[in-house]
């Protein structure tokens, strides 16, 4: 089971693109965010017609998640994250595909940093940490998937800035990430290349990509059911230089499964 995340930049706007790599790479699952459309314009016979089920919680020009799975539909278990009933932003779906339930996360970006962005991405973090122990405890096989918006290590970035403020690169963003993976999660890039530079997302700006200017934002984190059936992990890079890319390339993650 090869399982991907995709922070996709906009599906309607980039179908073209989402398709062709799901014809080139034929993932078994994949996590979208950052769908930026309501649910009546995500593009569901488009992709049931490459092959894909859907499930999906969309927002108006923001946001935005998806699983898709390849010639099956997931069952959704959540279309939030528990922990602030009054958290209206769309940002983590659930679902089981094939014995393997598959959280699909857009974590706060936390900017402007410091001021309330950056509170809410940090209670946001404290609240998928606290969902994510609640996952473990029941013993199921799960994928943890997404964009998590944290430069874990001084690896994940092509130049270590000490003093920026960035929120992505705050010290309470990253020892939430490790707070989450001490509870037991492996996250299944890091496990597989160890002291290698591996980026998921190239800015815009500054000519990027074309500098390999980039960090590693999007995870896939295995519960401790699925790490030991982990196989091959790694980045489809080749989809950011496409024409009309979004920022970010999948992540993915191969899995012996079932």
């Amino acid at each position: 089971m090869r399982i991907a995340t995709f922070n996709i930049n906009n599906v309607v706007k980039r179908l073209p693109n989402l398709l062709a790599w799901l014809e080139a790479e034929r993932p078994d699952v994949v996590c979208l965010q950052e769908t930026k459309a309501p649910d009546a314009l995500f593009p569901a016979q488009a992709l049931e017609a490459a092959g894909y089920g859907a499930v999906w919680k969309g927002e108006r020009t923001y946001n935005g998640v998806a699983i898709l799975a390849r010639g099956a539909t997931p069952v959704p278990t959540r279309r939030a994250l528990p922990g602030d009933p009054a958290d209206a932003q769309s940002r983590y779906i659930e679902a089981a595909v094939n014995g393997v339930l598959v959280g699909c996360l857009y974590l706060p970006n936390g900017n402007p940093q410091p001021g309330p962005k950056f509170g809410y991405k940090l209670a946001w973090f404290d609240r998928l940490i606290a969902h994510a122990g609640e996952l473990l405890a029941t013993g199921v096989p799960v994928v943890l998937a997404g964009d998590y918006n944290v430069v874990a290590t001084d690896l994940d970035i092509y130049r270590v800035k000490p003093l920026t403020t960035d929120a992505l690169q705050q010290p309470q963003s990253k020892a939430a990430y490790r707070r989450l993976l001490d509870q037991g999660w492996t996250d299944a890039v890091r496990a597989l290349h160890a002291g290698e530079q591996v980026f998921t997302f190239w800015d815009y700006f500054r000519d990027a990509w074309g500098r390999n200017a980039g960090m590693r934002l999007d995870h896939l984190l295995l519960s401790p059911v699925l790490a030991p059936r982990l196989r091959a992990a790694g980045v489809d890079a080749w989809v950011r230089g496409d024409a009309g890319a979004s920022d970010h390339a999948p992540a993915w993650a191969e899995l012996d499964w079932p």
